[in-house]
């Protein structure tokens, strides 16, 4: 008996059509449509509509039918094996015929929604799939080749893996049957296909399958064949092959390397932004990529010059823009960056990042990757650049008719060689922060914030140096140039100067005591005068000046001028209010600094972090009883401080632990799903052991019992 071939019916194609040519209004009530489209998609054939109106629904404008095609796909994601078999079949049979559909936006859209049903049923689960794409690549149609050179590279970004498995019924595996074609395309005479079927053999670079290996010196001579070619996105696409390649098997571009490093230096002076940037990752690669460096000694001049003038600011940087906001802007809500916090080092892994000069820009560019490889160049080289390097930077810092730009990205270099030429330039140090220091009064605010930034990076050897006349006065002329920015009116450079700071804090250590009513009524006035997104930088740099003092801080002068407004802020925010966190990680290193000189704070701190806790802990199980989502950074950063009033109070912490139900809630934490909740509480737990054991007696079997899990389960890690 012969199987019925679905077909839709009228009613439903034309409420589905209807529903998607709504959405697309912007005036429409997109989600009243968007809920009514969910209810569709409770149907078992809601995908053989979406894909019958995305192939055959000719009638319709090419919007509506790619809409369709992207509901289809995120359709199937989550419901492709709950499908019956018969419409699966469906789906795929109305796929493979508009590989080639003659609109490029539709050809991409069934591109798409092929590579997330191979990645449902992988290879062998769809074979004809693999005849209809060589059938394409060997029409000679543009349409059928384009399209499926669009789905292949797709499939290979997301599964490469796949392509190089047997699969039954296909003579051999699919990536032997495609490299070939795939290497006949980088000839073609159209930019799309050179493009699609680069990207598609690039993918495969990073897990190397035999088949790319056996054809190496094809591709290379391939690459060698597109490193010249008229569209930029090709010539991008060839060097972020030649950086994966001397990151993957630099042994393979060795007999070239002098070839590849002229091109490269080449690609790094391209008109087209992109593949300068892609081709300046080179240069980070090589260094880290363990060649002998003396192939590259002899292209240093070149080099370092192309950096150095990649490091000039673009005129289309967003920074330019963001430089002229002062403090009297808001911040808006997308100026605050994600917080990355790290839990208190009990031997946790690892340590915080040094954050990147401009990091208030998230955007990676060619001025930054410029520097990142000037100074990964000065560690492997040492001070054998700065012969070449010095006579530029020089020329620029000394031109008073040179633009501003140029002068910053002078300073900007001084900044990356810092550590790895310290050797040739600590002689002459005090001659480069005597050079810098006026450049915080800069005219200009970001050549104020990289001098920032600069300064900071030399942090160490200018602390060193205070030990003698000399070096102290140049230390107080840094640490007073900072002071002086930290309270400027524009934004850039109060954020550059305070994480400056911080830096000069953490090396300075006990030289910051005579100077703590100085920095403390700076730091304070930054307080009163800052957004909230500069905020959390004070709030680091007076947690950093604490850790850095100590018990200097515990003097009656200083805490006067201290407490105050940070209690005022700690009771202004509400239990709900992410702008807490900062805070919370303040007191933490203030009441390990303070130690019993914080109990006069302790309680309604303590008391703060409790609720805190609770709530989360409601909020996990509950959110519309707690009247908050669940975060858990509320608990880590609560259970941090707790930590630190158990360590700066010692056994004051009894009294209030007494009082309390921390032990419950204590326990719950070391029992969490969520790694940094457990290690902050078991950190916890450690700190109250060594000074109140008499109040966790009583589940002391069951704390140990969790703690004992940390060591032997990989399923707790």
């Amino acid at each position: 008996m012969a199987t019925t071939i679905w077909q839709p019916k009228e009613e439903g194609l034309r409420e589905i059509c209807g529903l998607l040519e709504e959405y697309r209004s912007p005036t429409s009530d997109q989600s009243r449509i968007w809920q009514q489209l969910q209810r569709y998609s409770q149907l078992p054939d809601f995908g053989n509509y979406l894909a019958f109106i995305l192939a055959r629904a000719e009638g319709k404008s090419v919007e509506v039918r790619q809409a369709a095609g992207l509901l289809l796909k995120n359709n199937l994601r989550t419901s492709f094996h709950l499908m019956i078999a018969s419409y699966q079949q469906y789906i795929k049979s109305e796929l493979l015929p508009c590989l080639g559909a003659p609109d490029r936006h539709l050809r991409s859209t069934v591109g798409t929604v092929v590579s997330v049903i191979v990645q449902q049923v992988q290879v062998r689960g769809w074979p004809e799939l693999m005849q209809a794409l060589v059938q394409c690549f060997d029409s000679n149609d543009f349409n059928h080749m384009e399209g499926a050179l669009d789905a292949l590279s797709k499939i290979c970004e997301d599964i490469p893996e796949e392509l190089d498995a047997d699969v039954p019924g296909l003579p051999e595996r699919a990536i032997n049957i495609f490299l070939p074609r795939l290497f006949q395309f980088f000839q073609s005479p159209h930019v799309s296909l050179r493009k699609l079927a680069l990207s598609s053999v690039n993918q495969f670079i990073v897990f190397m399958p035999t088949a790319l290996l056996l054809s190496m010196d094809q591709y290379l001579q391939g690459l060698f064949s597109l490193s010249q070619d008229p569209a930029p996105e090709v010539r991008k696409l060839v060097c972020a092959a030649l950086v994966q390649l001397l990151e993957i098997r630099p042994d393979f571009l060795q007999p070239h390397m002098r070839n590849v490093i002229e091109y490269m230096l080449q690609a790094n002076q391209d008109s087209d932004a992109d593949v300068a940037l892609e081709a300046c990752e080179f240069w980070s690669a090589f260094c880290e990529a363990r060649i002998p460096p003396e192939i590259l000694r002899e292209f240093l001049s070149r080099l370092i010059a192309v950096l150095l003038l990649n490091m000039v600011y673009a005129d289309d940087d967003e920074a330019l823009v963001d430089a002229e906001v002062d403090e009297t802007v808001p911040d808006r809500d997308q100026d605050l960056k994600p917080r990355f916090r790290t839990s208190r080092a009990h031997g946790a892994d690892g340590a915080e990042e040094e954050e990147d000069e401009d990091d208030i820009i998230n955007s990676w560019n060619l001025r930054k990757c410029s520097a990142a490889g000037l100074d990964v160049l000065s560690t492997v080289f040492g001070d054998e650049i700065l012969p070449i390097l010095m006579p530029l930077v020089q020329a620029k810092l000394s031109n008073v008719d040179i633009s501003w730009k140029e002068r910053e990205a002078a300073v900007l270099a001084l900044g990356a060689i810092a550590e790895g030429c310290i050797n040739g330039l600590f002689p002459h140090l005090r001659e480069i922060v005597a050079f810098l220091v006026p450049l915080l009064d800069d005219k200009f605010p970001l050549v104020r914030s990289i001098t920032c930034w600069t300064l900071s990076r030399y942090s160490k050897w200018i602390v060193q140096g205070a030990g003698h006349l000399e070096g102290h006065d140049q230390f107080d002329k840094v640490l007073t140039g900072l002071l002086r920015r930290i309270l400027d009116s524009n934004k850039r450079v109060q954020e550059a100067a305070c994480s400056a700071f911080a830096t000069l804090e953490e090396e300075a250590a006990e030289e910051l005591a005579p100077r703590l009513e100085l920095i403390l009524q700076h730091l304070l006035c930054a307080f009163s005068k800052y957004q909230r997104r500069n905020l959390r930088i004070v709030y680091d740099a007076i947690g950093t000046l604490a850790d850095a003092v100590g018990g200097e801080l515990n003097q009656a002068k200083y805490l006067e001028i201290l407490m105050p407004p940070l209690i005022a802020k700690w009771q202004q925010h509400s239990n709900f209010d992410r702008d807490l966190f900062p805070l919370l990680e303040c007191f933490t290193s203030i009441a390990q600094a303070l130690g019993p000189g914080f109990s006069q704070y302790a309680e309604p701190v303590f008391l703060r972090c409790i609720t805190l806790i609770r709530t989360q802990q409601v909020a996990k199980a509950d959110p519309m009883r707690a009247g908050t989502a669940y975060d858990k950074e509320f608990i880590v950063c609560s259970l941090d401080l707790l930590s630190g009033l158990a360590e700066g109070l010692g056994s004051g912490i009894e009294s209030l632990v007494a009082r309390s139900d921390l032990r419950d809630l204590l326990l719950q934490c070391c029992a969490d799903e969520a790694a940094d909740v457990r290690q902050s509480a078991l950190a916890l737990l450690g700190d109250l052991a060594k000074v109140c054991t008499v109040h966790l007696q009583p589940h002391l079997h069951d704390f140990l019992n969790l703690a004992a899990k940390q060591l032997h389960s990989k399923l707790w890690k």
